[in-house]
């Protein structure tokens, strides 16, 4: 990782040369940060309670630091405010000013389950409540027990923020959530959601409001032009609406 005193000027531009080459060479993609403004406050990690729930410590050590929120140089032609997701690279973007970002690490979809599309945020709650869907209990039906839901707390799977997603207005069920299980941050874990440390889902709950923009990548780093959902692709442009017949001229 670069320090600060390492993003020099010449180091800016180098990144404007490389992300103006992507760009010029067809597919649209995000900008890989490459430049630490602003290291991880390990301060953050330490232990807290909210609302009257207890939010462990995350053990600092055990996590690798690209997985730590942090400021970084990020070109994006997205707005401030707007959320990339870079699945690929296990990193959650908001763009915080022209050329930069907060960078978090993140939990992603498993083999199977992985997706890419552009969505809005479409509400966001504290301590939600679970309930996991019927083909996660087919799956494993042990969670039939919650089939009616699980109250939030400390060892609810969606953590202590959650943030819903919509495409088009329709919700396929994928949120940006906290959760219990801080060593599945950076690894492929989850079914669709992003995962985020309970920490940094809370501080983002703060950043994100309801109806910003979110982008999540293809594999490859490109720009999403339509909606990948496993075995099935969705147009992002809503259909246009049927023409009104005219009425007849009156006699």
């Amino acid at each position: 990782m670069l320090g600060l005193t390492a993003c020099d000027e010449a180091t800016i531009r180098q990144m404007d040369a490389e992300y103006a080459a992507r760009q010029a060479g067809g597919a649209e993609a995000a900008s890989q940060a490459t430049a630490v403004t602003q290291a991880p406050d390990l301060t953050r990690y330490g232990e807290t309670t909210d609302n009257g729930f207890r939010v462990k410590a995350i053990p600092v050590a055990e996590v690798p630091p690209e997985f730590l929120r942090q400021e970084v140089v990020y070109r994006s032609r997205e707005a401030v405010g707007t959320v990339i997701i870079d699945p690929a690279h296990k990193h959650l973007y908001l763009v915080t000013a022209p050329g930069r970002a907060l960078r978090y690490g993140i939990a992603v979809g498993r083999e199977g389950f992985g997706w890419s599309g552009v969505a809005n945020v479409t509400g966001r709650t504290t301590w939600p409540r679970w309930t996991p869907p019927p083909e996660m209990i087919a799956r494993r039906p042990e969670l039939e027990r919650y089939r009616d839901g699980q109250a939030g707390g400390p060892t609810n799977p969606l953590g202590a923020r959650a943030i819903y997603l919509k495409t088009n207005g329709v919700d396929y069920g994928y949120r940006i959530h906290g959760t219990p299980e801080w060593e599945s941050i950076g690894k492929d874990a989850s079914s669709g959601c992003f995962r985020m440390l309970n920490q940094d889902v809370m501080d983002l709950y703060t950043r994100v409001p309801d109806g910003a923009k979110v982008v999540v990548l293809n594999p490859d780093g490109t720009l999403p032009d339509a909606l990948y959902l496993p075995g099935k692709t969705v147009n992002l442009t809503p259909p246009a609406p049927e023409p009104v017949p005219a009425p007849p001229p009156a006699g």
